[in-house]
């Protein structure tokens, strides 16, 4: 069968002929029918995700969309695995799967599963979050922050911030929920500012930046909380910004401050399993604006190199 092989961490995938899944115990060879080109996904092929190993050759791909041998389509997440979903076939767990319903389209449930559950997991699973409560999307120009904004208003935020850098995409966000935008563009002191006056009294914040801007951004609105008795939790998910942030003592103790991590690892499976079929649901209402380009297997290194405001879906 053909699949995009991942032979070395500095070049991109390439479609090659390789041998056919084999199945252990309790696992299912699926033909995969759509799997989606996360950032998650790009960090595993260059090797720089923090569960990644040196082992080489690897398949890329972390989750899809794939049919079973009872000819039924299922949305399914891998193990850490080199056997990954952007093969014609691959090997699943159906325990890590969830049958999609009737007339959902695939390419869409594989585009927005994995950005999707990055808010989806830390909002229900991670912290004790409650409708009414007002939110902060740092890095909401991104495609897993432009999903959180919508998210967070579907499961009851009050208010929602959007922050980003992306101008185009950051005034396109009040239509998809967003109450106020703060620019992250510009010197440290006027982001600072603006986020003061936008943000300083949320309850929670969705960081996909992290790194530097997180300092900025936790100081600046720690300071200006006008209670700052009042709970703020800072879940940190992404780090397009930096792999390290470095916080203030004093950020910490004179307000009552919260930092979480959101990823794989600090929410167990079996929690994330139990979240794929209400938000599968969600995806097959419409709830949820949906960017997605479907591309050719065969043309993964194409796809890989050009750069894409929506989310790439690779089908067989």
């Amino acid at each position: 069968m053909n699949a995009a092989v991942v032979t070395a961490f500095d070049t991109p995938p390439r479609y090659l002929e390789i041998a056919e899944p084999v199945p252990a115990d309790g696992e299912v060879v699926v033909d995969v029918v759509a799997a989606g080109l996360h950032p998650r996904v790009r960090s595993q092929a260059d090797g720089s995700h923090y569960t990644s190993t040196d082992e080489l050759p690897l398949v890329p791909g972390v989750d899809g969309v794939g049919r079973d041998p009872e000819g039924r389509l299922r949305y399914f997440v891998l193990h850490d695995t080199t056997q990954g979903s952007m093969a014609e076939r691959t090997v699943i767990d159906p325990r890590r799967s969830v049958v999609l319903p009737d007339g959902v389209d695939p390419v869409a449930v594989a585009a927005a599963m994995n950005p999707a559950m990055s808010s989806w997991v830390a909002l229900r699973r991670r912290i004790a979050f409650e409708a009414g409560q007002s939110v902060l999307v740092l890095g909401a120009t991104g495609n897993a922050g432009r999903t959180a904004v919508q998210v967070a208003k579907l499961l009851g935020a009050g208010r929602v911030v959007a922050a980003g850098r992306n101008p185009e995409r950051l005034g396109e966000l009040p239509a998809l929920g967003a109450d106020a935008t703060v620019s992250l563009a510009g010197p440290p002191d006027d982001v600072a500012a603006r986020l003061v006056g936008a943000a300083a009294d949320v309850d929670v914040v969705l960081d996909y930046v992290w790194g530097p801007t997180t300092t900025a951004a936790i100081v600046s609105v720690v300071t200006a909380r006008p209670d700052r008795g009042k709970p703020l939790t800072w879940v940190e998910i992404g780090s397009m910004g930096g792999l390290e942030a470095s916080i203030p003592s004093a950020a910490l103790r004179s307000a009552r401050l919260q930092l979480v991590g959101s990823g794989q690892g600090s929410v167990s499976t079996p929690e994330i399993v139990t979240e794929l079929a209400a938000l599968i649901e969600e995806i097959a209402r419409g709830s949820l604006a949906v960017d997605a380009r479907a591309v050719p297997l065969a043309d993964v290194e194409t796809a890989w190199a050009e750069p894409s405001a929506g989310r790439v879906v690779l089908v067989p």
